[in-house]
Order: structure tokens, then C-alpha cells, then sequence
């Protein structure tokens, strides 16, 4: 018997919830490197990449970090010195893990931009013995920004492997059931915590520039059908969709979500609730765009009664709609 071959485990599944990412800290040079790793994505920014590499390197690069590291302070979770948004992705693959993990499944975490890298926790699993991988893309609604571009990197990384696991990618959820039925069920819950009756819902979904849905993405149709199937489901308040956080000059897809906080009260519209589907952590997204900056806007401008439902984070619902997700491929 040859004694001098390498130990190979070997034997069992991974599982990777991946998320948007997040810089490691709010201080300028970690915001400043987030940014250059998801503003260089030839997905999310489609423009002359010559043009844009001195776009981004003069001015963005210079002037953006200490924009955005101000609002990431104003929501930086102290207590455990991290974003919102990867406590909540740790959260949701340690709940998952303890739900369906054993010693054949491993579920764990990564960040399309940041760190922890898709390619370091690919290589992390196949060192544990995981034969087959499984990517579970948190972006229920499928944009070429955001869910493929977690599949080129995982391409990417897959290709500089000498032994490759085998691949399944869980596509998009925007209509799956749970996924709806948990959404109004954290519409009721705030409800039944606030003792007023909104006048409207707003369904606020992260934008993309108008010129990628008429290339043909097909994300601003998912995002109003999850819309709709909230509405088909929850009768009791109108639930009107816009569209968050633009960038630059051009033309993103309507109605903007800020103008229409502005524009509400004038329209009668006094008390108002938004929920964000197609965040499924809590991030500088909703805790600082909309909970902070948009509150603002709407109560300066003639609101009464402003209110953020939280995303569906660790919750028992979003934890349950994975393991869904997922059971077909395990």
C-alpha cells in the first residue's frame, strides 16, 4: 500500500449563501477598497472600461469613500464591530447550518465584494471533502448586476481549481410562495407593533440603470410581480413598487423611490410604511437610505407617521424558505 498519498476527503455537500458584500470597516481605505472591487464589476458598471477606470480612479475613488463610510457609521453595529449586513448573512448560514447541517452538509457564507471571498470559502469547502457545491444567490429578484455576477465569480474561481466540485446554482425566488407568504407575514407583524394605519405601503427595490432593462435584463418585471403577488395576498393597504439607491446621471428605472417620499404627502399620503423585498439582510440600503434618509425626507415634506418593515434577516420564515430553496438539490 502506498502510504505517500495526500489525505483526500471527500464525501459531502457545501452549501454557500452569498451576499452582496460589505467593506470591513467604515474607515476610508477598507470603503475605498469595497468600492473599487464593485464599481471595477464590468456588470454593475456598463460603460467604456477605459472611460470608467479614470472615472473611478480620479474622481469616485477619490471623493465617494468619504460619503459612504458616513453612512455606514450611522448604522456600523458596535457591539460586534461589523455591518449589518454580514451579522445577519452569519446569522443566516449559522441558523442554517444548525437546521439542516450534519456531517454530510456544510452550509456556510461569502461576499460577492469583500471579504469573506467566494473564491476563499469554495476552496475552504473542497478542502473539507465537499464534492458537490451548492450557491444559493440572496437576490430574489435575478439581475445581471447581481445574481450572475456571483456566477461569473464563481466560474472564475472554479476554473483555477485542479479538482472541481460539481455545481448547482439556485435560481431566483421572486414568486416562490414562502418567499411572498414571508413577506406579508413581517408586513402583519409590523402592523400589529405600530398603533397606526398606514395610508400607503411603498415596496422600495434596489435600482439598475434603464438601459440595462431595455438590453433586456429582466429584473424591473420580477420586481413588480413580487409586488403583485404581495398585493394578490394583502388586501388591506395599496402597495405601490419603486426604485432605491441610483448612481450617476443617466436614467434608472421609475418611479424613484426618494422623489416619491417627497412627492407623498402633497398626495395625501401622511403615514406611510416601506418594506424593501429584494434585500435579504438589513444594510446601508434600508437601515441609512431609507430608515434614516428617507424618513427624513418624507416627515420634512409634510409626513406624519413614517415607518421601515425590517428585511427577513435570520428570521425563523427566511431560514424555513431556504432550507426550501434548497431541498430540491440536496
Amino acid at each position: 500500500m502506498n502510504t505517500d498519498h495526500p489525505e483526500v476527503k471527500f464525501g459531502k455537500t457545501g452549501v454557500i449563501i452569498i451576499n452582496l458584500g460589505t467593506p470591513d470597516s467604515t474607515n476610508w481605505w477598507d470603503i475605498r477598497k469595497y468600492l473599487k472591487e464593485f464599481l471595477s464589476d464590468r456588470r454593475v458598471i456598463e460603460v467604456n472600461p477605459i472611460i470608467w477606470k479614470v472615472i473611478l480612479n480620479l474622481f469616485i475613488l477619490t471623493f465617494r469613500p468619504s460619503k459612504t463610510a458616513h453612512a455606514y457609521k450611522k448604522i456600523w453595529r458596535k457591539e460586534s464591530n461589523e455591518s449589518p449586513l454580514l451579522y445577519f448573512t452569519k446569522e443566516q448560514a449559522n441558523k442554517l447550518n444548525t437546521k439542516i447541517g450534519n456531517d454530510k452538509i456544510i452550509v456556510d457564507f461569502a461576499m460577492r465584494y469583500g471579504n469573506p471571498s467566494i473564491k476563499y470559502k469554495l476552496n475552504k469547502l473542497k478542502e473539507k471533502g465537499c464534492e458537490n457545491i451548492i450557491i444559493l444567490p440572496l437576490y430574489p429578484q435575478y439581475a445581471a448586476a447581481t445574481t450572475a455576477t456571483v456566477c461569473d465569480e464563481v466560474y472564475r474561481s472554479l476554473m483555477k481549481m485542479r479538482w472541481q466540485p460539481s455545481l448547482q446554482i439556485i435560481p431566483h425566488y421572486e414568486s416562490e410562495p414562502s418567499y411572498i407568504d414571508s413577506l406579508i407575514k413581517s408586513i402583519e407583524k409590523k402592523l400589529n407593533e405600530i398603533n397606526w394605519k398606514p395610508d400607503l405601503i411603498i415596496s422600495s427595490y434596489h435600482g439598475i440603470p434603464k438601459s440595462y432593462f431595455d438590453k433586456g435584463d429582466p429584473y424591473h418585471c420580477y420586481c413588480h410581480k413580487t409586488t403583485r403577488l404581495m398585493r394578490e395576498k394583502f388586501k388591506k393597504i395599496e402597495i405601490e413598487t419603486t426604485f432605491q439607491s441610483r448612481f450617476g446621471p443617466q436614467e434608472w428605472l421609475t418611479p424613484y423611490t426618494d422623489k416619491t417620499l417627497e412627492s407623498l404627502p402633497d398626495k395625501g399620503v401622511k403615514k406611510l410604511l416601506v418594506i424593501c423585498p429584494g434585500f435579504a439582510s438589513d444594510c446601508v440600503e434600508t437601515l441609512e437610505e431609507i430608515n434614516i434618509q428617507g424618513r427624513e425626507s418624507f416627515l420634512e415634506n409634510g409626513g406624519e407617521k413614517f415607518d421601515l418593515i425590517p428585511c427577513l434577516n435570520d428570521s425563523e420564515d427566511h431560514i424555513n424558505l431556504f432550507e426550501k430553496l434548497l431541498s430540491k438539490y440536496l
